[in-house]
């Protein structure tokens, strides 16, 4: 017989156990957790999760995930909680503790003291008779469910479970809260999405001494000089107000050249682009990068709300910002 078939079908069975395991989770939702959201959505402190072993892993991911999706709360470790880290424990705090026996004796002995203090106490287990569901003020109770594990002791199909049941309550709490996509880059400002979110064009953009800048009436070749210096691909021409008048791009000198045009004695004003392409400076840099993309056009002149320019954006410094992956 083929060993490696058998693993592989004794791996499918373990999916198949944990399937059921949250298919069961699924279909027993109702008032408990929407009782567990509104707690979530009127703590006025934070939201502490707690538990040992594995669940205090999966506790710990939860309370990560409820963070990143605009719930403040944190994983306090029930060992180290008996040895002062219940001094991060307040009173207008919502404590969820994860126990699928509901007789973990670290967890358990976290009562008496939270009872104490009066914050609002969530258990999360398997079985209603547990010391800790008659201790706590609310309840989520896990169906009855087989462990994956064969000999149905490790905890795996429980785990799992209590994995995707914090998911939904962070996801719909965050729902609730009308959590957006800017929210989220705000707490996420180093990841590609929370650049995109938050990185405006004003941020990347070549401004002041560092933008390529002529006026109208200057000569081809000082524009040249100006653009060289500045080491752009781009140079804006603008008037005495600083209004944008016109463009020179380092491909429009190529094509000058091309045609012989005399770039030591021609003026700007014969030869730039006029009225060309530009972008707000408010604008998100990613937007900025769209349109570049959609005009195959690797520059572009910044203006500022009263439409004065104020810089120049290039493609490369949006795409060196990690905006894009």
């Amino acid at each position: 017989m083929d060993i490696q078939f058998n693993v592989v079908e004794e791996a499918k069975q373990i999916f198949n156990t944990e399937i059921v395991a949250l298919e069961k989770t699924r279909d027993s939702l109702g008032k408990d957790f929407e009782q567990m959201v509104e707690l979530v959505l009127n703590c006025q402190g934070k939201v502490v999760l707690t538990g040992m072993g594995k669940p205090g892993h999966i506790a710990t991911k939860i309370a990560a995930t409820l963070a990143s999706l605009g719930t403040p709360s944190f994983y306090m470790h029930p060992g180290e909680a008996m040895h002062g880290d219940l001094g991060m424990v307040e009173k207008k705090d919502v404590v969820i503790l994860m126990s699928y026996s509901g007789e973990s004796e670290e967890v358990t002995r976290l009562m008496p003291v939270l009872q104490e203090i009066g914050c609002v106490t969530v258990a999360i287990t398997g079985k209603p008779k547990s010391t800790l569901a008659e201790a706590c003020m609310y309840h989520f109770f896990f169906p009855e469910f087989e462990e994956a594990c064969y000999m149905h002791l490790a905890p795996t199909s429980s785990t799992t479970s209590l994995l995707v049941l914090g998911d939904a309550l962070a996801v719909v709490t965050s729902r609730e809260k009308n959590y957006t996509k800017e929210d989220f880059g705000l707490h996420h400002p180093a990841g590609a999405l929370g650049k995109k979110l938050l990185v405006k064009v004003s941020n990347v953009m070549h401004s002041g001494e560092e933008n390529a800048t002529v006026s109208l009436g200057s000569s081809l070749r000082s524009a040249i000089v100006e653009m060289s210096s500045k080491g752009l691909s781009m140079v804006t021409i603008v008037d005495s107000e600083n209004k944008l008048k016109g463009i020179i791009t380092d491909g429009d000198l190529r094509r000058m050249l091309e045609r012989g045009v005399d770039v030591y004695n021609e003026m700007i004003d014969n030869v730039m682009t006029k009225d060309p392409k530009w972008i707000d400076e408010r604008e998100m840099a990613v937007n900025a990068l769209q349109v570049m993309n959609n005009l195959k056009i690797t520059c572009m002149p910044v203006l500022n709300e009263q439409r004065v320019a104020v810089g120049s954006v290039l493609m490369q410094d949006i795409i060196k910002a990690g905006i894009v992956k």
